[in-house]
């Protein structure tokens, strides 16, 4: 198995958030294909099945899990397939739906990627798994930024969106890890987004991973694209907008995410990235 290992939202192999690309996974059953994220170690490593048409499906492995939809792993399959085949545009068929992917190269050579979600959702969150979410956090109400109310967004994974009122509250990240895992696995939730908006158009991020065994993931697109979908859905943003979203600063990997939100309704979220291979 040729298992590529790039990073994600980033030029630096040391920032970013990295990632596993297996680009031919034919014949790989899918107990190799957990084994074998957990061996990379990574929070998700990707798997794709070339199609007869150019197209590609393809299957997300946390160390402890499958998850329907990973943008930091579409972003890294992406430029990992241009960089073999050529840059241009690549479909995806992912569990959560066919996620359309183009690819372009830079005037210094580098790749950059942009993702087009499925159709977002924004969802009510129920009172008593917000009360059981803040306390597995170990935030209180007051901590929370009144204008950004907590909801679960969906953009090919579930994400509740908790806002945080000072980029400090944010900036502290010690919660019970094995309370969160349990909750978010009943609750089918991917991450949590956890934000401060620091301008209209302009938040910073950070989303533990506890179901995948991992404690913070330093870049997430999947959340980032349900993020985009939350704000359009309950009024946040002026639309068309385009959003930076800084994430992983507080882990030592900084990456940069840019959010393209159309006006349309229930049309997908744009996600925009570079990645660069790791060694």
């Amino acid at each position: 198995m040729d298992i590529l290992r790039y990073v994600a939202f980033s030029t630096d192999p040391l920032g970013g958030n990295p990632a596993g690309v297996v680009l031919d996974a034919a014949g790989i059953d899918e107990a190799t294909m957990a084994s074998t994220a957990a061996e990379v170690g990574y929070s998700e490593t990707a798997f794709a099945v070339p199609r007869a048409d150019g197209a590609l499906d393809i299957r997300y492995f946390s160390p402890r899990t499958e998850v329907p939809f990973c943008g930091h792993a579409t972003i890294a399959t992406a430029v990992a397939h241009a960089h073999r085949h050529g840059a241009g545009e690549l479909l995806l068929h992912t569990q959560a739906g066919p996620v359309p992917v183009t690819t372009s190269a830079r005037e210094d050579g580098s790749i950059v990627a942009t993702l087009v979600s499925v159709a977002p959702r924004t969802e009510m969150i129920d009172d008593a798994d917000l009360a059981e979410l803040l306390a597995a956090l170990r935030w209180s109400g007051a901590d929370l930024d009144p204008a950004l109310p907590p909801r679960v967004a969906y953009a090919g994974a579930r994400h509740p969106v908790i806002a945080a009122a000072t980029r400090a509250r944010l900036g502290e990240l010690a919660y019970d890890m094995e309370a969160l895992g349990a909750l978010m696995a009943r609750r089918d939730w991917a991450t949590i987004a956890l934000v401060h908006r620091e301008s209209d158009t302009v938040f910073h991020a950070r989303n533990p991973f506890p179901p995948g065994g991992v404690v913070e993931d330093p870049a997430t697109g999947a959340a980032a694209a349900a993020l985009g979908g939350y704000l359009r859905d309950l009024g946040l943003v002026d639309t068309p907008a385009v959003l930076t979203v800084h994430q992983g600063v507080d882990m030592g990997r900084p990456s940069l995410l840019t959010v393209g939100v159309p006006a349309e309704a229930l049309s997908g979220i744009e996600v925009t990235g570079t990645a660069v291979p790791i060694g």
